[in-house]
């Protein structure tokens, strides 16, 4: 017989057990929360350290790798930049992506990026191309100055590619000619490119741009692509203004159509091997580009023609004009068909350039005058 108090004996100790049942599933979900928790934490942290997009700042630098290396090398050079990065977590990135070096190159950096896009890159060498500038009118050695500086590679490495005779046979042209297509323009190239691309890409681009599109009317001309780039690079020096470059030409054709001399001057700035004002013997002197001694086009180009050169030495301007002389302060010419006009307007132009050098004299010596009494 269960008594009263037995009852309530029994009912109190399943209760206890209900309450300590619904204790321990509590300490479970919460011991589970705790665990969760603690995980997303530690997954957030290796997440953001991983892919964070703010991990590396930078003032919009472009980073310059000469050579390539290991990931410890490159830590002391992004240190020369305005770069902010964590170099432990860099490393740490990089030992769990499996980055362990970096490439040469020309990377330009945005604002932002994560470890891990960053390092893809300079691993992968994913650099960025940039225009490279090429300017007119360079005679060879000014050319290869002005290139390399824009490359990795030295101007000697670029003379040696563009004297490798067995580079030049392959492009199928002779060392005097290859200046004349280093077309002037502007063109995305990487920095990394070597001397030998370099060459063969701008052999490409003269090719696109002149040699396939005006073939056809060098040869109504009775000329060679290279002659007419020749012709051009006397046209480039000779002529300031592009719209007197076709008049010029036209000038050029005539005396050469009559087996004139085409006593050009640049031809003779480049054989004495400097730009500068010429003095009666500099026309005198014995050099197979000077066209006061020599008939004819002189055996290549002096420098590298723009474009506007290139076809105004294609199309002349028809006229009858045999000489020239620059025109005074108008960077022009006046044209002539007559020697002895040709003559009195030379006389002209050495009157107005000795009045010239009169003037400078005189401001120079009241500048002079001006600075001993400000002195004294």
């Amino acid at each position: 017989m269960v008594t009263s108090r037995g009852l309530f004996l029994k009912v109190n100790s399943f209760k206890s057990t209900d309450k300590d049942s619904m204790n321990n599933a509590s300490n479970y979900i919460i011991a589970f929360s705790v665990f969760i928790l603690a995980f997303m934490m530690v997954f957030l942290d290796r997440y953001n350290r991983l892919e964070s997009p703010f991990a590396i700042k930078s003032n919009n630098e472009i980073l310059f790798l000469s050579e390539g290396g290991s990931l410890d090398d490159l830590i002391p050079i992004l240190s020369e930049y305005e770069i902010e990065f964590d170099s432990d977590e860099l490393m740490w990135v990089a030992g769990i992506k499996g980055w362990s070096s970096f490439r040469p190159g020309r990377y330009e950096l945005g604002p932002h990026s994560s470890y891990n896009q960053f390092l893809s890159r300079l691993s992968r060498g994913e650099q960025d191309p940039f225009m490279v500038r090429i300017g007119g009118g360079m005679e060879f050695d000014r050319f290869a100055l002005r290139v390399a500086n824009q490359f990795l590679f030295t101007s000697d490495e670029l003379i040696e590619s563009m004297k490798d005779s067995v580079l030049l046979a392959d492009l199928g042209i002779e060392e005097h000619h290859l200046i004349g297509r280093m077309l002037p323009n502007s063109y995305e190239m990487y920095w990394t490119t070597t001397p030998e691309q370099f060459v063969r890409r701008m052999m490409r681009e003269f090719d696109v741009a002149v040699t396939n599109p005006y073939m056809d009317r060098a040869s109504e001309l009775s000329m060679t692509i290279d002659e007419i780039t020749t012709l051009a690079s006397i046209i480039e020096w000779e002529v300031r203004h592009v719209d007197e470059k076709a008049k010029v030409s036209g000038l050029y054709w005539n005396r050469l159509n009559r087996r004139m001399r085409l006593q050009a001057d640049p031809t003779v700035v480049y054989a004495i091997g400097e730009r500068r004002r010429l003095f009666n013997s500099d026309y005198r002197v014995v050099h197979p580009y000077n066209t006061y001694t020599f008939r004819g086009l002189p055996p290549g180009p002096i420098n590298n023609p723009r474009i506007t050169s290139i076809q105004a030495a294609l199309f002349p301007e028809n006229h009858d004009y045999l000489f020239m002389v620059a025109a005074p302060g108008t960077g022009y010419h006046t044209f002539t068909t007559d020697f002895q006009d040709h003559l009195r307007e030379s006389r002209r132009w050495s009157a107005w350039i000795s009045e010239q050098h009169r003037l400078r004299e005189q401001r120079e010596r009241e500048e002079q005058n001006s600075q001993t009494q400000e002195a004294s």
